[in-house]
């Protein structure tokens, strides 16, 4: 049984990121599991937002000309992949009063836990971009 969740582009060529995943109760029979990259997209977003201070992922932080040329960018987020391993931005504003380094601290530990415990992939780097400082509760509406 193959779950095809995970498409990564290539150019002009899609290729399948494929982790193997025991689901027989023996070790004889193995499927191969797929994610989407919206999958992995969908668990940062929802790591960065169980983080107290953070106010929300920042959509401007990219460059428009950076997010035209690249399918990598959704979202304030960006995700890689090489090999087995995931690399993460991720573009957040914060909310006043917090500190910066230690929601930027917790938000890359939330991230490399929840990505790990909830696939198969293993991170290789968090990269936390604190664009802004939000002073209100208007300003702090997350993406969906």
């Amino acid at each position: 049984m193959c779950y095809n969740l995970f498409d990564i582009k290539l150019g002009e060529y899609a290729m399948a990121k494929r982790v193997k995943i025991i689901v027989a109760e023996d070790d004889k029979e193995k499927d191969n599991v797929t994610y989407k990259k919206k999958v992995v997209i969908s668990i940062v977003s929802l790591a960065t937002q169980e983080i107290n201070g953070v106010a929300s992922i920042s959509r401007n932080s990219v460059s428009a000309i950076k997010s035209a040329f690249s399918k990598n960018i959704n979202r304030g987020i960006i995700v890689n992949f090489e090999n087995n391993l995931v690399n993460i931005d991720v573009f957040v504003n914060v909310k006043f009063g917090y500190s910066v380094r230690d929601i930027a601290f917790r938000v890359q530990e939330n991230i490399k836990s929840s990505v790990e415990s909830m696939t198969e992939f293993k991170v290789n780097s968090v990269n936390v971009h604190v664009v802004g400082v939000s002073f209100n509760d208007v300003d702090s509406d997350f993406v969906s």
